[in-house]
């Protein structure tokens, strides 16, 4: 059975002065459906790579030639085509004398009700919290261990902002960016750490940005390091927006009859913080936000997953408001406040209305886990589950935004840690772990 495959080569003509500093290879696998996939490497110098797959355990079944330059810190996609639902694909590249392999597995079927596992965090590498030289980013080896069908990484992929340094982390990112070689070489050097490459290596990744990919609370709108921060994102992920949306980041994922998946941009097109909440306030923009109420509401797979990178209930921000929540730090909504919970508000009204049943929002962000259950209208309930930080300052929970109505289940702060999510016909079990592996909290909840 052939194997279609479209080359799909992303070069944005900007300069950089980066050269290559990593020893081996660099790739990653991600945005997996169950017939494609987009496959990043970065190559140890210009040229060609090449690059091979087809099903594990098989001699692959189609090869490409990738070409990476200078002027995209020797970066580059593919987006691989025609592939088979529910399989598990092995993939080589070659190229400047280095070698790189990696296993991903694609979606089931639309129509079909496979199980699935998948892993979500956010917030890596915070001042103090950097790779340290001897155990590196730990926690990517015990979520390898779990054997995720993917990874949802919510944000704060980086800390531009913050300076890694002090003898027992990692050397090379002890600055602050601000052009676009220096965004890059963040990235390197969170990307060159052996646990986290070990990691992508097995398993396939949908990332998205928070803040810290360009600033402490940036609001895109009016940020003018808004346009560098997010080519180095996308420099440095497997995502491929389309020829007609280059810059979007906004977007979802059918993993079978059982789960669809929705993937925010809270930063892009967000009004600026110190606004105040009102109608015309809004994090996400109004293309991105009726694409979510329409997409969700007409979604037929069962579990209802949306992506946010701040949270719904957790108010957070020093001066202005960064979540969605305009509560006070004792849970009280604020009038006057310059949060974005009118559109928050909205959003949740139409899925009432549309009849929306099995909701759940993955959040990371405020660097503690905790599992919400939100009863906003007497016959409407959500749930959002926080996990996080992957490396990074510890956060502690807080009261939560009685405007919701919400009931915390689990919550603990002060480690890093990460959520496991597993997926059947009959129930939604997820799991808080710590970087060792251990399973902090269960729960379990069915379908209505």
């Amino acid at each position: 059975m052939g194997i279609r495959l479209t080359v799909l080569l992303v070069l944005l003509r900007v300069p950089s002065l980066a050269l290559p500093s990593a020893d081996r290879l660099l790739a990653a696998v991600g945005d997996v459906t169950d017939t494609t996939a987009v496959l990043w490497a970065r190559g140890l110098s210009e040229g060609p790579l090449r690059v091979g797959y087809g099903p594990a355990g098989a001699s692959p079944g189609a090869t490409a030639h990738l070409t990476v330059t200078r002027d995209r810190d020797f970066t580059g996609k593919i987006g691989l085509v025609g592939l088979r639902p529910g399989t598990r694909y092995a993939y080589q590249i070659e190229g400047g004398g280095a070698t790189a392999s990696g296993e991903f597995v694609t979606a089931p079927a639309p129509d079909t009700p496979g199980p699935v596992a998948f892993v979500w965090s956010g917030d890596l590498g915070s001042s103090g919290f950097c790779r340290k030289r001897d155990v590196g980013y730990r926690i990517f080896t015990a979520m390898a261990r779990q054997r995720p069908d993917f990874f949802l990484f919510v944000g704060d992929t980086i800390y531009a902002d913050h300076r890694c340094r002090g003898p027992e982390v990692v050397p090379g990112g002890d600055f602050v960016a601000s052009t676009l070689p220096e965004f890059h070489r963040k990235y390197r050097y969170n990307r060159e750490d052996q646990a986290l490459g070990s990691f992508l290596a097995a398993t396939s990744v949908n990332a998205i940005w928070d803040d810290h990919e360009v600033r402490n609370d940036f609001a895109g709108s009016t940020d003018s390091l808004m346009p560098t921060g997010r080519q180095a994102f996308l420099d440095y992920w497997p995502i491929l927006p389309s020829a007609q949306e280059p810059t979007r980041l906004y977007r979802s994922v059918r993993w079978g009859r059982l789960l669809e998946i929705f993937i925010l941009d809270t930063r892009q097109y967000r009004s600026s913080n110190s606004a105040l909440d009102g109608p015309g306030k809004t994090m996400l923009g109004p293309a991105q936000r009726q694409w979510l109420i329409d997409s969700v509401a007409a979604s037929t797979a069962l579990w209802k997953v949306v992506v946010s990178s701040v949270s719904l209930s957790v108010s957070t921000g020093k001066t202005y408001r960064d979540s969605w929540s305009n509560a006070t730090v004792w849970g009280i909504p604020e009038e006057n406040s310059t949060g974005f919970a009118v559109e928050r508000d909205a959003i949740l009204r139409a899925w009432a209305a549309r009849g929306v049943k099995n909701l759940l929002f993955l959040v990371a962000d405020v660097h503690h886990a905790e599992l919400i259950r939100h009863q906003p209208m007497p016959q409407f309930s959500l749930h959002e589950f926080i996990a996080g930080p992957l490396s990074a300052s510890p956060g502690r929970p807080r009261a939560l935004d009685a405007a919701l109505n919400p009931r915390s289940l689990f919550a603990r702060g002060g480690l890093n840690n990460f959520g496991l999510v597993h997926v059947e016909p009959a129930l939604l079990t997820v799991r808080i772990v710590d970087e060792d592996g251990t399973v902090l909290f269960t729960h379990t909840i069915g379908p209505e």
